[in-house]
């Protein structure tokens, strides 16, 4: 399978996975980016009955007009019972980066929000040691220089995402080389520098189920409780 099949299949696959679950009391998360939206146009097919959705961008609640599903706030809802969602990568933790598409701030405070987290992922974004992909963070713009200054001090190499706002307003910086040797605590390290709206580690609040899609096989791995 090429990476697209890859994609596909994996939605295919978490769709049927939380498909069971599905009532018309349930509140589902969609996440942003191309996996994720292999999910949507399956759940776009299904017409399926829930109580509503709540959408970490404006492109996914845009993708899910034609699924009939009440798109709604999260100030609207108890919670989200289920989140599903991609990631750039993700280590045999659960822990994860995120934010290729941008959408991180309203990824981590939907995934907080959740009681469930299914992540969905192809191999390539498999990595031991996090960091092979930029790290992505959301910034004030008025801060950017000054974070990024922050950023070289601790070893990485800063990016400004140039022609690109968030949904938030805000700006993105791409981190490359950084040494993420303990993702939950370089996760509270950046989100302390002043002028920091959110960066993309996801390790203090990891994924409940990754489903992996290879080159033969879906597999889906559970984390210990």
């Amino acid at each position: 399978m090429n990476q697209d099949e890859k994609k596909k299949k994996v939605a295919e696959s978490a769709f049927l996975t939380v498909l069971p679950s599905l009532n018309k009391e349930t509140v589902l998360g969609i996440g942003t980016g191309s996996t994720t939206n292999y999910f949507i146009e399956e759940l776009n097919r299904a017409k399926v009955s829930i109580k509503g959705v709540v959408c970490s961008s404006e492109a996914s609640k845009e993708n899910l007009e034609t699924s009939g599903i009440k798109v709604m706030q999260l100030n609207e809802v108890h919670g989200i019972d289920i989140y599903v969602d991609g990631a750039d990568e993700f280590n045999s933790r659960f822990e994860l980066i995120k934010g290729g598409g941008g959408a991180l701030t309203r990824e981590k405070i939907l995934v907080n929000s959740s009681d469930r987290f299914i992540c969905i992922v192809d191999d390539t974004k498999f990595s031991e040691l996090l960091g092979k992909f930029p790290l992505p963070i959301e910034v004030l713009e008025v801060a950017r220089s000054a974070i990024s200054r922050e950023i070289m001090r601790m070893g990485g190499k800063p990016v400004y995402r140039q022609n690109f706002v968030t949904d938030n307003g805000h700006q993105i910086i791409d981190v490359h080389n950084l040494k993420i040797d303990i993702p939950y605590e370089m996760e509270a390290t950046l989100n302390n520098i002043p002028g920091v709206i959110e960066n993309g580690l996801f390790a203090k609040r990891t994924a409940d189920v990754i489903i992996q899609a290879t080159d033969l096989k879906i597999i889906t791995l559970k984390k210990d409780t």
